[in-house]
């Protein structure tokens, strides 16, 4: 084929990835930098409450760890490492955020640790922010001591013992993890791969125990990006493994048959005796009774007046 014949077949292909890149980086400036901005504006400054806290608390620790006293409180405070029990790491672990790493500027680090507090509070809101920047920084600190359990080894990802006495402090996990959870949230390629792929040229440049943190948070900020908005459908998915765990032990179960009823002893009626016949005795006759005649009705006395004036008339006729 020609050039002239392949020209007419790449145009097209062109024309579509041009088409699609600049629908990408419209959609990411608008979910990136235009919706937090209107945002902002309704919110005001309440809306960057986490990000000046993060930035003057890295400040503050920072400027107390210049003092010989200062840093062992900061140590006390916020010292994580591997060597640690788990609860004292996990417990030190939110303050750890704000202490500033051994190897890493401060200045320089203040302006991302801002931009991505600021960013996820305005799209995210403070309460999911602090949760995905604990959980990046747990699941970071966490993996750390499984590697340096494990020792060196394992197909390169286990760690040396010595590494459990490092200071793994600082607020970079956190920030990474922030930068690539909006990314996959907003769908954003670019702040993805200036967060992301930075992470990963680091671990590979230089691999040490932070850049090992650093793309466990990314990981894990990929995962919780990819259940976002997923909990109702996973409620529901849970509810139903419940329901069919609780079918499968119902039908593992034998079912409990009752209790036969004792059964009634059989009465077997006894043979009828031969008995007389009973003659049935007639009812005795009422004697009829003949009324009596009723009484003439009696005719009313007479007076002493008329017996003396008949008496009179009998003596006269005689």
């Amino acid at each position: 084929m020609t050039t002239e014949g392949r020209i007419p077949w790449c145009r097209p292909l062109l024309a579509r990835l041009v088409r699609f890149t600049g629908r990408t980086l419209r959609g990411e400036w608008h979910s990136i930098v235009v919706d937090p901005v209107q945002r902002l504006m309704h919110r005001g400054l309440s809306g960057l409450l986490l990000g000046f806290v993060a930035a003057f608390g890295v400040v503050f620790f920072h400027d107390i760890a210049q003092h010989p006293l200062g840093t062992k409180w900061v140590t006390w405070l916020g010292g994580v490492r591997a060597d640690l029990p788990l609860w004292l790491s996990l417990l030190r672990t939110p303050v750890s955020l704000y202490v500033p790493a051994l190897d890493l500027p401060v200045w320089a680090g203040i302006t991302q640790l801002f931009l991505a507090f600021a960013l996820a509070e305005v799209v995210l809101g403070r309460a999911r922010t602090l949760a995905v920047a604990y959980a990046t920084t747990v699941a970071g600190t966490l993996t750390a001591r499984v590697m340096i359990a494990l020792g060196p080894g394992w197909w390169g990802f286990g760690l040396p013992h010595e590494y459990g006495q490092v200071l793994d402090t600082g607020p970079s996990a956190a920030v990474v993890g922030l930068f690539t959870y909006l990314a996959v949230v907003k769908r954003a390629p670019v702040v993805f791969s200036l967060t992301g792929g930075s992470m990963v040229w680091e671990s590979i440049a230089v691999p040490n125990l932070a850049g090992r943190e650093h793309l466990i948070a990314v990981g894990s900020a990929i995962l919780l990006g990819l259940l976002h908005g997923r909990r109702p459908a996973l409620q529901a998915r849970l509810r139903s493994l419940l329901r069919i765990r609780e079918r499968g032990f119902a039908s593992t179960v034998p079912p409990v048959s009752p209790a036969p009823a004792p059964e009634e002893p059989s009465v077997i009626p006894a043979p009828a005796s031969q008995e007389a016949p009973v003659i049935p005795v007639p009812a005795a006759e009422e004697p009829s009774v003949i009324p009596a005649p009723a009484p003439s009705p009696s005719l009313p006395a007479q007076t002493a007046a008329e017996r003396s004036q008949d008496a009179a008339m009998t003596s006269l006729e005689r």
